[in-house]
């Protein structure tokens, strides 16, 4: 069979076998002694258990290698167990220990976790070389989360997982894309994008950095940080509230027969200290802000529409 081509488990007694292997495998992943008691094939619930409690132990790397040594991982995983020695005698990184490397370095959250382990697998199926022999692999996460998905599947895995992983797969790339010139209609659709999962993608982030460089981890972290700096920014911006409902000066010039002028803005600024002091509620339609203006005399010495001229003198 081609390396690149991928064997599937058959649907029937596809996780045969494999809880003892499972147990060595999490104690390499715990360094405790686990006992599985179980005499039945192992079906997907629990082989998703099984990979819970070797994922979210100290050393997760440790247990990876004994399923690969095993054969555990070829028969359960057969899409990660191609990333084994991919890239062996080509211009890439080994991308089978790379994966080890980020689960280790992620976060011991479920979702992170599952995430790093397969964040990669698309590199497979989508590895080209150029004319030069460089290597790339467009289009890389967006497919790995379409397997993903059907290995979920495969597994019963539940809904919300499922679905968190497939997007931070998809997405893992965009944190690392991040730039100052971004701008903040940028950061907001990054943030609208990730939702509630946008906290994990940024810790993936930083675990997908295993550079064997410091420097370059140095700079990837510092990068990976700007961003959810300058995403902190964004979201206390959007929080403020808006000082004053849009179309209020029209309101104000309408129901006090004013032209536009330095004394319309002395008034809107004055509106303004009163929403931030909390005099003003910014929620309130325009009544609410025109009767404060009239009961705090807001124009008393102003002239109106009709104290000028045609021309616009005052008169």
């Amino acid at each position: 069979m081609a390396r690149n081509s991928i064997e599937r488990p058959s649907d029937k007694g596809a996780f045969a076998g494999v809880a003892e292997e499972f147990a060595a495998a999490i104690e390499a992943s715990t360094g405790k002694e686990v006992r599985l008691c179980s005499h039945e094939p192992a079906d997907g619930k629990a082989i998703v258990d099984y990979m819970d409690r070797l994922l979210l132990a100290p050393r997760p790397d440790r247990g990876l290698d004994v399923l690969e040594r095993t054969g555990v991982l070829k028969h359960v995983f057969p899409e990660l167990e191609q990333l084994v020695d991919f890239g062996e005698g080509v211009r890439h990184k080994d991308v089978w220990d790379h994966t080890k490397k980020v689960v280790l370095q992620a976060p011991s959250r479920r979702v992170v976790r599952w995430t790093a382990l397969f964040h990669d697998i698309g590199k497979v199926p989508t590895r080209r070389f150029d004319e030069k022999g460089l290597v790339s692999f467009l289009g890389h996460p967006e497919v790995g989360a379409r397997m993903f998905e059907r290995i979920a599947r495969r597994l019963s895995l539940d809904t919300d997982l499922r679905d968190r992983v497939s997007l931070l797969i998809a997405y893992h790339l965009r944190a690392a894309a991040y730039e100052p010139k971004w701008t903040d209609s940028a950061v907001r659709r990054f943030i609208r994008d990730l939702g509630d999962s946008l906290e994990d993608l940024l810790d993936l982030s930083r675990a997908d950095i295993t550079s064997k460089y410091e420097v370059k981890v140095q700079r990837g972290i510092r990068q990976i940080n700007l961003l959810a700096e300058r995403v902190e920014i964004v979201r206390e911006i959007d929080s403020r509230p808006r000082p004053l409902p849009k179309g209020l000066g029209d309101a104000i010039m309408e129901r006090f027969s004013l032209v536009p002028g330095p004394h319309l803005g002395e008034v809107m600024r004055t509106l303004k200290r009163a929403v931030e002091s909390g005099e003003l509620d910014p929620r309130a339609d325009y009544s609410h802000y025109l009767d404060f203006i009239n009961d705090n005399n807001l124009l008393a010495g102003f002239v109106s529409i009709g104290e000028f001229d045609e021309k616009g003198r005052s008169i």
